[in-house]
């Protein structure tokens, strides 16, 4: 891996950082189970053949990973894909907010692209100690409830969420309203 270079650009654009090591996970397997690592060349120096430390995978180079993630770098190239991922994630968080805070609960949320979070809190939420002051009694009632309405979420408030291309705007409005029903029951 010597002279292998990683780099992300949206640690600088969103937050002013440039990382020393940035990890990246099924994502670039098209959701299929694979990792990768990349960073400055004096760390990876340290990864043999060049330095000292042994890495390997039960699953490095797994051809089927290897060609989804490739399909999957080719989709994510073509114009507007992030733009799309921003627009239907923005609109699915903005609509959850609205829709919770219209049902009397505290409740805020955010997004980056096609990541995003909300917290039973009035918030804002910048870090975890922040986010740790969330009832998370009732996110897991919010959680079951939308699992009921065949909506799927991480089962941590936690945990962040992650729209997909698959998604439609006709699909986020369901889960906007399959979220205004729970609330109203929770």
């Amino acid at each position: 891996m010597t002279g292998f270079r990683l780099s992300y650009g949206g640690a600088q654009e969103y937050f002013g950082i440039t990382p020393d090591i940035t990890t990246l996970g099924k994502i670039i397997g098209g959701g299929l189970p694979v990792g990768a690592y990349g960073g400055r060349r004096d760390i990876m120096e340290t990864v043999a053949p060049a330095g000292p430390m042994y890495q390997a995978g039960t699953l490095s180079g797994n051809p089927l990973a290897m060609t989804a993630g490739i399909e999957t770098l080719k989709r994510i190239k073509e114009p507007g894909t992030y733009e799309y991922l921003d627009k239907i994630t923005g609109e699915l968080v903005q609509g959850i907010v609205e829709a919770g805070k219209r049902a009397g609960h505290a409740i805020c949320g955010g997004h980056i692209n096609g990541m995003f979070g909300f917290f039973f809190t009035e918030g804002p939420v910048y870090n975890f100690t922040d986010a740790k002051k969330s009832d998370t009694a009732k996110f897991a009632k919010f959680f079951w409830g939308m699992l009921a309405e065949g909506v799927y979420l991480a089962p941590s408030q936690f945990e962040a969420g992650f729209p997909s291309l698959a998604h439609t705007f006709d699909d986020i409005k369901k889960t906007i309203a399959a979220a205004e029903k729970v609330f109203r029951e929770i």
